[in-house]
């Protein structure tokens, strides 16, 4: 154990050493020619940089996941790049199926491109303290728009994303996330043949539920595809939510972290899952259906209601409006105590890195004029004149792609570099991203305007001891609690005795241990205020 222990540190020494002498290397200049200045305003907002970012011209590598077939100098995004801020960039992408491993190969050699995106925070940070990438705060005059949104209207990104010493090596990503994307969704054309009302409430949910499986007694009212991820997305309405972190979750009457699945509103929950399953309510298959066969339940009268993601509400039309132009999937009510959804973060980590070369000023600037209105404006909806004109609605018409029956964010990708994931990093909500369909926009309606949202939870900085422990209780308290779940929501005979031996054998599996990390990080959090 001692020699495999050596082992690895001899290996990880080597990996950062490899990474520091690589990146000293840097990429070379494009040319020698002096780029002009241009006239203020000329791109738009640009949040107080300067254009362009460079005195002559500049290659950088920019590595990220992508299914575009060419992203090079053809495109629009990359030749407006280069024009706007002087910088040539080199996308070089990976299929997201194979990325990750890529990536590792690519960190493991020590030659990292100059922006890259998809390692995890913890590792970032051990590379960052090797001075591999670059502690973005470090360089924040030169990056104002970063400054603006990070450290002045955002403050608590460097406290949550940062190291303990207070630098972050991750770029964050600003207002990608649609208020409303997941929920309840049930057959409205269904519910209206049999004269059943939308539920705005449990009960109401399951006298629904029931009073389908007396028209349709060979169907099973609710199916799932989510697998063991049903009791996550559920856990919002019981006030146990959390997007990152379920099973933990930090609970605002008291101002600690808990355990979702110790807790009697967790058992709630799943009493209300087992009345449901005993009455042939919900699909047997519920936790190990797959989207296929869903998708034929929730398209052929075998199933009515679900939880899943709002594009789900046209998708499921325009694939069966052929056999059944009459088929209406609608966004429904929460279901849980609270009434509530999920919250969505309006700052996202995606990890996107600088690499410490001498290119690191150059791509640091990149990333702050895509973080701009103008580089926003320039990744998610294009050049106005060149690519795309203003349509009557607001949101923005692509000439060029006129015959294609959809024009969404993934053709913009391949025609036009547009919307890559990593290098999109403010996006704008004029974009075709964010018009929603008739049925979106009564989502969005639906739980904006009763302000039906669950708080969203605290964003906690673990140290690299506190996050090498939660790695080690994790994974095997949620398989116990999971495991747990489906013996007592599928055995008859589990009651109240197994649900105490439950809590004490998952208290020694170590979840109190879990909940003092979590909440030793809330108290410094609470004191960085």
């Amino acid at each position: 154990m001692k020699l495999k222990k050596r082992i690895s540190m001899l290996l990880a020494m080597t990996l950062f050493t490899s990474i520091l002498a690589a990146c000293s290397s840097g990429t070379d200049k494009g040319g020698s020619a002096a780029l002009p200045p241009q006239e203020p305003g000329q791109y738009g907002d640009t949040g107080g940089l300067t254009l362009p970012l460079v005195d002559e011209p500049t290659t950088i590598t920019y590595m990220l996941p992508s299914n575009a077939k060419d992203l090079g100098p053809s495109k629009l995004v990359v030749q407006e790049l280069e024009k706007r801020t002087g910088i040539k960039v080199n996308f070089q992408t990976y299929s997201p199926q194979t990325y990750q491993d890529k990536l590792k190969v690519i960190v493991a050699s020590g030659k990292l491109p100059d922006i890259f995106t998809g390692l995890k925070p913890a590792e970032l940070k051990k590379i960052g303290k090797q001075n591999g990438v670059a502690a973005i705060n470090e360089y924040a005059d030169q990056l104002p728009n970063f400054k603006k949104l990070y450290m002045e209207e955002n403050d608590w990104v460097i406290k949550s994303f940062g190291d303990e010493a207070g630098n972050v090596y991750t770029w964050p990503i600003y207002n990608l996330n649609r208020k409303v994307n997941h929920g309840f969704m049930y057959r409205k054309d269904i519910f209206d043949e049999l004269g059943i009302k939308e539920w705005t409430n449990t009960n109401e949910f399951y006298e629904a539920l029931k009073k389908v499986k007396e028209a349709y007694p060979d169907s099973y009212p609710y199916a799932s595809k989510s697998l063991a991820n049903i009791f996550r997305d559920w856990a919002f309405g019981w006030g146990l939510g959390n997007t990152d972190q379920y099973p933990a979750y930090y609970d605002e009457k008291d101002g600690t972290w808990k355990y979702a699945a110790t807790q009697q509103e967790h058992r709630d929950m799943l009493d209300f899952m087992k009345k449901l399953y005993n009455e042939k309510l919900l699909d047997p298959e519920f936790l190990t259906d797959t989207q296929d066969s869903w998708t034929t339940k929730m398209t052929t009268d075998k199933s009515f209601v679900t939880f899943d993601w709002i594009g789900r509400l046209d998708l499921f039309y325009n694939q069966i409006k052929g056999q059944n132009p009459d088929y209406d999937l609608r966004y429904a009510n929460p279901v849980g105590p609270t009434g509530n959804v999920r919250t969505l973060p309006e700052v996202s980590d995606f990890s996107v890195a600088v690499a410490k070369n001498k290119n690191t000023e150059t791509s640091l600037k990149l990333l702050d004029y895509l973080t701009s209105p103008s580089g926003s404006e320039l990744m998610t909806i294009g050049v106005e004149g060149v690519n795309f004109e203003w349509g009557e609605d607001g949101y923005p018409v692509y000439p060029e792609l006129k015959e294609l029956p959809l024009v969404d964010i993934t053709v913009l990708e391949d025609r036009y570099a547009m919307w890559l994931e990593g290098a999109y990093l403010r996006p704008d909500h004029r974009s075709i991203y964010y018009r929603f369909s008739e049925k979106e926009q009564e989502a969005q309606d639906k739980i904006v305007n009763e302000d039906r949202f669950e708080p969203l939870d605290p964003i906690l900085n673990f140290t690299d001891e506190e996050t090498s422990k939660i790695a080690e209780l994790q994974t095997s308290l949620q398989k116990s609690a999971e495991e747990f779940n489906a013996k007592y929501i599928l055995d008859a005979s589990y009651g109240d005795a197994e649900w105490e031996n439950f809590k004490g054998q998952i208290s020694k599996g170590g979840v109190e241990e879990l909940m003092t990390i979590y909440n030793e990080a809330q108290k410094r959090y609470d004191e960085s205020k």
